[in-house]
């Protein structure tokens, strides 16, 4: 690869607030992929659109997206099409599949059973674990990569997608450890994360994630934000 042709800029967002972050019952009769966002949510999305007009400084930007509703209402509501050359929907940066239409109560308890076997290792019965999306992470990395080859790549890349997902392609990015990446809160919604290019053309968080349980990072975990 021309390292040169990288982006300047890798933005993560994670989607706006949607009706199921209010109401987890609605997964018993909508199905993950169809929730829609509040009205609050599209305020949200709208606001760090104009964040990230300021970031692409109004420069062409890539977007990959989750095919899920909400990532596509998130990407709509951000208000930057004008910036936009290339829109892909992509099915690897999809939610975690926690199941079909949920059974609340049985969620929440392995919710709990999660909590103590692992977040990383964990399966749902009828869904993923956290290592499942890693490994589809991984396989959406080697395809971005061989975007950047092509003689049109943007120096702006955008990626609209999930909490977990984007942790995990931090996690894969940075070669982060399972026990580091347990520690690590989700986003809020409609919050990013920015891996920044560096003079030597490798990439630094703009900011970490915050954690929920205490974990001193190793000293290449925290090389890994500036």
């Amino acid at each position: 690869m021309n390292l040169s042709q990288r982006p300047l800029r890798i933005a993560l967002i994670r989607h706006g607030e949607s009706v199921a972050n209010l109401d987890k019952s609605i997964y018993e009769t909508l199905p993950d992929h169809s929730v829609p966002l509040t009205p609050h949510g599209h305020e949200q999305a709208a606001e760090a659109g104009k964040y990230l007009r300021t970031l692409f400084e109004g420069e062409p930007v890539r977007v990959y997206v989750s095919p899920y509703l909400r990532t596509l209402q998130t990407l709509d509501s951000l208000g930057i099409d004008d910036l936009i050359g290339l829109a892909r929907e992509e099915p690897r940066l999809r939610e975690q599949d926690w199941a079909n239409f949920q059974d609340t109560e049985d969620i929440e308890r392995q919710e709990k059973l999660r909590d103590s076997y692992g977040h990383f290792f964990y399966r749902f019965t009828h869904g993923e674990s956290g290592s499942d999306v890693y490994d589809r992470v991984s396989s959406f990395l080697e395809t971005m990569h061989r975007d950047f080859d092509t003689p049109d790549s943007p120096r702006n890349v955008l990626l609209v997608s999930h909490g977990l997902t984007m942790r995990l392609f931090c996690m894969r990015w940075f070669h982060w450890s399972v026990k580091f990446f347990e520690t690590l809160r989700n986003p809020a919604n409609a919050e990013t994360r920015v891996l920044l290019r560096q003079p030597n053309f490798r990439y630094k968080l703009d900011r970490p994630f915050e954690q929920w349980t205490e974990h001193e990072p190793t000293e290449r975990e925290r090389s890994a934000w500036l």
